[in-house]
């Protein structure tokens, strides 16, 4: 595939998934839709970092801006792009790579940890605390994401479990999928500063009597 029709494809891709991983961690900071935890302090300290928002989501934003720019001034003119373009595209879709993750790496340790929650220890000079429930489980075999029935531990916010494993999830997969797509940016880009665009040098044969 030519390195500008590649761009065509990786460049919108990430631009939908950098959406997703921004509109996701928000959420997040939002329990339920309420934003009253968010104004008390209660709210996941995973959450708090916001890795869909600067990881999975400006960073890729910024590589996927320019890969969609340069790919389709490939489509719309025949000087579609130089070396240096390619060049560009490769440091930031390295950025976006770090970034998307570090975005994974998040996100798979607020899966592990669970969420911030109103509940009620089983030590009675405890009693009802805000703290981390599920974080003490050993073993992914004891993990509270098998077990459903436990979730009800959480007594604020109201559905808070499934709110958090939802996006966090969510999370996880369009971080991985942007991990795939910008390391095969990077492959595409370092072809086009070896090799060049190649649609560039097809609009040339295309104007040489008798090639197609």
């Amino acid at each position: 595939m030519c390195v500008g029709r590649c761009s065509r494809i990786v460049g919108p891709c990430l631009l939908v998934l950098g959406m997703l991983s921004m509109v996701a961690s928000i959420l997040l900071l939002f329990p339920g839709g309420a934003w009253q935890y968010l104004v008390d302090g209660h709210i996941s300290r995973r959450a708090k970092i916001m890795p869909g928002t600067w990881g999975g989501g400006v960073m890729v934003l910024l590589a996927a801006t320019h890969i969609t720019a340069v790919g389709w001034r490939c489509a719309c003119c025949s000087d579609c792009g130089t070396r240096r373009n390619a060049f560009l595209s490769v440091v930031l879709s390295k950025l976006a790579l770090l970034g998307s993750a570090a975005c994974f790496f998040f996100s798979m340790l607020g899966l592990t940890d669970g969420p911030l929650c109103f509940y009620n220890t089983t030590e009675p000079s405890n009693g009802l605390i805000w703290n981390y429930p599920f974080v003490d489980n050993r073993g992914l075999a004891d993990s509270y994401l098998f077990y459903p029935s436990t979730w009800g531990t959480c007594l604020e916010p109201v559905g808070i479990v499934a709110w958090h494993v939802t996006f966090f999830s969510l999370l996880l997969l369009v971080s991985a999928a942007e991990v795939v797509l910008t390391f095969l940016q990077i492959i595409n880009g370092c072809a086009g500063c070896l090799c060049g665009f190649c649609e560039g040098k097809e609009a040339g044969l295309s104007r040489v009597p008798g090639v197609r």
